[in-house]
């Protein structure tokens, strides 16, 4: 039996994407015991995992942020009893966490994080525009490096003995009639958020359909006051942003019937969920490996443009300073995509 540590801090869209990689190799290796180092505040999102799969925190936010608190806390981690050390993050953190544990013996296996190809991808004057390996096979492929058996087993978050249900929210909710469709309008970076006016024509329009309810995500603050201002202007709409908990908007994704994303953290737990989810593109792109886990390519919204992707992760400045591959898709089109995708999945069931 070996005790294998496998390390993801951040991002909150990564972290969800190790989910059916690290559930399908518990699985596959049950006699073995797998801990997960992640942000403290990403632990709620580890649910329904096998019963050999451990969570713990650290806070890169507080107590660790700081150079000598992530020294600490490595040291102290370092005389834990692991045997193998899975990086799947390869960062200068994780670096200095996984470094202590080799100078300690321990078999360490970091992921492959494609630099050279991502930079070919995103390069202005010189792109290869084809598909890199998805992220979630490139952590199942640490797991094989570290000679673990490995196949992909995982389906949803919410199955089984564990049965998402809407209690927590019911309040907010009430009992599911119609068509539920989830919308979360924002992402980390500009490049990848469409224009918040042109996102609210899209609420306006989806509000005025017979039979659908629209819940909108989101983060407290300004996002917060952005979408509770769409819903009080138009009729069955309810933002859910900051009102319940991590777990409980997870199970509330569950009973949707689409959700209507970025390329965003929310697109990720969407899809640990099952369900379908359109999603627009903007400086980034889908071939960059980062798409949802199991969503169909042909819900991914974007403009054809040459200088796409100009970003992985769309923290970049916008060449063009105009953002064109936003500005170029019109609410309409988002409207119709979502309209084709919910008639698609009632004619398959």
């Amino acid at each position: 039996m070996a005790n294998i540590l496998i390390i993801r801090l951040s991002a909150i869209g990564d972290v969800a994407m190790t989910i059916p990689v690290i559930y399908s190799a518990a699985r596959a290796n049950p006699d073995d015991k797998f801990t997960v180092l992640t942000q403290v505040f990403l632990i709620p999102v580890f649910i329904s995992r096998p019963a050999n799969v451990e969570i713990t925190g650290i806070n890169t936010f507080g107590a660790e942020k700081s150079l000598g608190g992530l020294l600490r806390f490595a040291r102290a981690y370092a005389t834990y009893d692991f045997d193998i050390v899975l990086d799947l993050h390869s960062v200068v953190r994780t670096f200095l966490i996984r470094t202590l544990f080799r100078l300690r013996g321990k078999k360490v296996f970091v992921i492959d994080k494609a630099r050279k190809e991502r930079a070919r991808l995103t390069s202005r004057r010189h792109k290869e525009l084809k598909p890199l390996r998805s992220v979630t096979d490139r952590y199942a492929d640490v797991f094989r490096a570290a000679g673990l058996n490995y196949s992909d087993t995982f389906r949803f978050l919410f199955g089984g003995q564990y049965v998402a249900r809407l209690s927590a929210t019911e309040k907010l909710t009430g009992p599911k009639e119609g068509k539920w469709i989830g919308i979360a309008p924002f992402a980390k970076h500009r490049g990848k958020v469409y224009p918040p006016e042109r996102m609210e024509q899209v609420v306006a329009i989806l509000a005025g359909r017979e039979g659908i309810r629209l819940f909108l995500f989101g983060g407290r603050g300004r996002e917060q006051e952005i979408l509770e201002e769409w819903a009080s202007r138009y009729p069955h709409v309810q933002s859910v942003a900051g009102r319940c908990s991590l777990g409980d908007e997870l199970s509330l994704m569950s009973h949707l019937d689409l959700l209507l994303c970025m390329d965003s953290a929310n697109m990720h737990f969407a899809s640990l969920t099952g369900i379908n989810v359109v999603s627009v593109w903007g400086a980034t792109h889908p071939y960059s490996g980062f798409y949802g886990y199991r969503q169909s390519p042909g819900n991914a919204i974007q403009a054809d443009m040459p200088c796409r992707p100009c970003s992985i992760y769309g923290q970049k400045p916008c060449y063009r300073g105009d953002h064109a591959c936003m500005t170029q898709i019109t609410p309409e089109q988002i409207v119709r995509k979502i309209e084709k995708t919910l008639a698609a999945h009632e004619n398959r069931h």
